[in-house]
């Protein structure tokens, strides 16, 4: 794909530093409503980072990204707390709740100020796959817009590849396994270029020290992340 990753002006470094600071209250406040989706959370951040910086993306490019990974699932925060922790397969009613978390999650981020166009696309849009069998508005292709496509790789990975309440049982070749249905899928449902360069850093161990690190076993942990004062996926 040959669309840039932003066609907008990148705001003021004050600008994005509130909102930074303001994804990471709102993370917080979704750590203490759902801590499944909150470590999810980090490390889809910390993968968003490393896959836009091995790209050589500019700097500022990488904190938008990395705020709209951030933000990416804040929509939970308004979905029923007992659907999310529900063990098991849900209903069709239950999956339609939660598959709002992005139009809820969108209407959030502009309820915090936030107005970048990217790091809303990040939040409304990461589900929307090339086929259009995505949601919430089953857009195809170039409409997907690429932000969201190309985290729409990073956060499957992650679903694949961690606990949740409805797969708790993981093979110990998981990351390999979710790497090859991620190929298998290029250029069908994910964008080829990020599949193929999330499949190089993998190969390479780029990104194994993420979820060594930051999972639901881990104790709380407080993060730096570049950005700060101190510097159902």
């Amino acid at each position: 794909m040959t669309r840039p990753i932003r066609d907008s002006k990148v705001p003021d470094q004050l600008t994005a530093s509130a909102w930074f600071q303001t994804a990471i209250r709102l993370v917080d406040d979704l750590e203490l409503h759902d801590t499944v989706t909150a470590t999810h959370t980090w490390r889809v951040i910390l993968y968003t980072r490393a896959l836009a910086e091995d790209a050589g993306l500019d700097r500022d490019i990488v904190e938008l990204l990395s705020i709209g990974a951030a933000l990416h699932d804040v929509g939970k925060l308004d979905i029923d707390g007992g659907i999310l922790r529900k063990p098991g397969r849900l209903t069709d009613q239950e999956f339609d709740t939660v598959r709002a978390h992005t139009t809820l999650g969108e209407a959030r981020v502009l309820d915090a100020g936030i107005t970048d166009p990217l790091i809303r696309q990040m939040v409304r849009s990461h589900h929307e796959r090339l086929d259009a069998s995505g949601y919430p508005d089953n857009l195809a292709g170039e409409n997907i817009p690429r932000p969201a496509l190309y985290f729409g790789v990073i956060d499957s990975y992650d679903a694949m590849t961690s606990r949740r309440p409805y797969s708790t049982d993981l093979r110990e070749d998981a990351e390999d396994r979710a790497i090859e249905e991620l190929l298998s899928l290029r250029g069908e449902k994910y964008c080829p270029d990020a599949v193929e360069r999330f499949a190089r850093m993998h190969e390479r161990g780029d990104l194994d020290w993420i979820a060594r690190h930051f999972n639901e076993d881990s104790p709380r942990y407080q993060m730096e992340l570049p950005g700060s004062d101190s510097s159902r996926g």
